[in-house]
C-alpha cells in the first residue's frame, strides 16, 4: 500500500474490540509469509482461506468460489439478470474488488509494541503485521460482502473477489487471474485494489483530508551491477577491486538523479485540492498549477513521496562482495530498486544508470522489469462513485486522484481493463504510514467500521 501521510477517522473511535476487530485479529495471527513459503510451504495459507470460509459462511455459501494458483482464490457473486442491452452501461463488464492476504516479515526482536503476529486488540486498534498491508483492506471487502448478503442484496452486475498470496513475492497469483479473465473475455467495468487511503495531509502544504484514489501506478525494475576481477592477498592489491568498483559505480548513480516532470494525474491533483485551500498552501498550488516544470523542480527538492511524484526513483537495496577480511574479492555487486515515474520506461531507466555509471567493467543487468501503468479516466462514472463511496464513509474527505508509488497486483488488470483504481478505504497517520512493512503496524477499529461503510456504498451503487 503506498499513500501520502494519513490520519484516523476523527472522535468517537470505539475503545471496545468489536466484531470486525477480532474477526481481523483471527487473520493476523495466521502467518502468510510469503517470502517464508519455502521453509513453511501452502499449509498457512490454506489455513487462511479456510478462516475466510468460516468467519464469513454467507460469502462461502452464497458466491461461486474457484482455487487460482496455490496462491489465489477467486469469488464470484453473480449480479441481477438484466435484458441484452450492449450499449448501456448497466450491460457492461463485472466488477473486480482486490485485496491481498500475503505479509511481509515481521520480528518482535525488532520493538514491536505487541507480538507482531499475536493480532492484539489495543487503544481502540488491531496491532499486527498485515493490518494495513493488506489484511486490513481485505477484511472490510468481505465484511461489506457478509453484512449486504444476510439482507438478501443482489448486485446488479457481477462482481468478483480475488484475494492472492503473492503480492508481495511476484504476484504469480495475480497475473493468472487476470490471464483468466482475459481467456474467458471478461473486461471488467472497475477494478479496485489497495494503494491509496484517507490523508490528512497529501504534501506538506496540502492541509485537507483527501481519499487518494491511485489512477496509475509507477513502474518497477531491479537493476543489478556486477563486477569481476582476480582474487588474491589483499596486502597487494592493484587497481579497482570488484568491490570498490560497485562502489564508484553505486555512487556515481546515487549522484545523478532522475529529471523531474509532473504527470497529468499530478496536475489533476493540484488542481483538485486549490479550491480547498487557504493561506501560504493555496498560494504554492497555484504556482504549482500554473508552472509544471517549477513544480517538478521545488517537489523534486522536497524530498521524499514529493519526489517520488515527480521523477524515478532508485534505491540501493542489496550490497555483496568479498569472502573474507584479508582477501581480495573475485567479484563485487549491488541491486538497485528502482520505481519508475510515467512518461519514462524500464529502457530509459537502464539507459540513466549506464550514462550514470560511466563504466564498461561493470556489467548491468535487470530483473522483474515493469513498465508504469496508463492512468485511469477521472471524467467517468467509476471515479464518481468511488468518490461518493469515499465520502460516504469520510464525509470530509476530497477525493482526489494520484499516481501510486508502490506496485501493486492491480497492474495486471489495468493491461486490458481501462478503469482500473487503488485506494484502500482505510486511514492512517503518518506513523502507521511508516509501519507498513516496519514495526507497529496497526489499523483504528474506526477505520475499519468505515471502510466496510464505504464497500457496503459501493457494491449498492453500482
Amino acid at each position: 500500500m503506498a499513500a501520502p501521510h494519513a490520519s484516523n477517522p476523527g472522535p468517537g473511535s470505539p475503545a471496545e474490540p468489536s466484531g470486525i476487530a477480532e474477526r481481523l485479529s483471527r487473520m493476523v495471527r495466521v502467518t502468510t509469509v510469503s517470502a517464508d513459503f519455502d521453509v513453511s510451504g501452502p499449509a498457512p495459507f490454506q489455513e487462511f482461506l479456510a478462516l475466510i470460509d468460516e468467519l464469513y459462511p454467507l460469502v462461502q455459501e452464497r458466491l461461486e468460489r474457484e482455487s487460482v494458483t496455490e496462491f489465489g482464490v477467486l469469488y464470484r457473486w453473480p449480479g441481477a439478470p438484466r435484458p441484452h442491452s450492449p450499449n448501456s452501461d448497466e450491460a457492461a463488464g463485472p466488477v473486480v474488488l482486490m485485496a491481498h492476504f500475503d505479509v511481509v516479515p515481521a520480528f518482535e526482536g525488532e520493538g514491536w509494541t505487541h507480538p507482531p503476529f499475536d493480532g492484539v486488540i489495543a487503544d481502540g486498534s488491531v496491532w499486527g503485521r498485515g493490518t494495513l498491508d493488506d489484511k486490513g483492506a481485505l477484511c472490510v471487502i468481505l465484511e461489506a460482502a457478509e453484512s449486504l448478503l444476510a439482507e438478501g442484496f443482489t448486485p446488479r452486475r457481477d462482481v468478483y473477489l480475488w484475494f492472492g498470496g503473492d503480492e508481495e513475492t511476484g504476484s504469480v497469483a495475480a497475473t493468472a487471474a487476470a490471464a483468466l479473465f482475459r481467456e474467458r473475455e471478461l473486461t471488467p467495468w472497475l477494478v479496485l485494489d489497495e494503494g491509496g487511503a484517507v490523508v490528512d495531509a497529501p504534501l506538506p502544504f496540502i492541509d485537507v483530508r483527501a481519499a487518494m484514489i491511485g489512477v496509475g501506478e509507477k513502474g518497477s525494475v531491479n537493476i543489478v551491477l556486477e563486477a569481476s576481477g582476480n582474487a588474491g592477498h589483499a596486502s597487494a592489491p592493484s587497481g579497482l577491486t570488484p568491490t570498490a568498483r560497485i562502489a564508484r559505480a553505486v555512487t556515481r548513480v546515487e549522484r545523478s538523479p532522475f529529471p523531474a516532470r509532473v504527470a497529468p494525474a499530478t496536475r489533476e491533483m493540484f488542481a483538485t485540492f486549490l479550491p480547498h485551500s487557504q493561506g501560504r498552501g493555496r498560494m504554492i498550488l497555484e504556482t504549482l498549477t500554473r508552472a509544471p516544470l517549477v513544480s517538478a523542480q521545488a517537489l523534486a527538492r522536497l524530498g521524499g513521496d514529493a519526489a517520488a511524484l515527480v521523477r524515478t526513483t532508485l534505491a540501493t537495496t542489496r550490497l555483496s562482495g568479498g569472502t573474507a577480511d584479508n582477501v581480495l574479492p573475485a567479484s563485487a555487486s549491488a541491486t538497485l530498486n528502482c520505481r519508475i515515474a510515467p512518461g519514462e520506461s524500464v529502457a530509459s531507466t537502464l539507459r540513466h544508470v549506464r550514462r550514470a555509471i560511466r563504466d564498461r567493467q561493470v556489467r548491468i543487468r535487470c530483473t522483474d522489469p515493469n513498465e508504469p501503468t496508463a492512468l485511469a479516466p477521472t471524467d467517468n462514472r467509476q471515479f464518481r462513485l468511488l468518490s461518493d463511496a469515499a465520502r460516504s464513509a469520510y464525509p470530509e474527505a476530497i477525493a482526489s486522484p494520484y499516481i501510486t508509488l508502490a506496485a501493486t497486483d492491480a497492474k495486471h488488470f489495468q493491461r486490458f481493463a481501462p478503469a482500473t483504481y487503488r485506494f484502500a478505504p482505510l486511514a492512517m497517520d503518518a506513523t502507521q504510514r511508516a509501519s507498513i512493512h516496519g514495526v507497529d503496524e496497526r489499523v483504528s477499529i474506526a477505520s475499519l467500521e468505515a471502510g466496510r461503510r464505504f464497500h457496503e456504498t459501493l457494491l449498492r451503487s453500482i
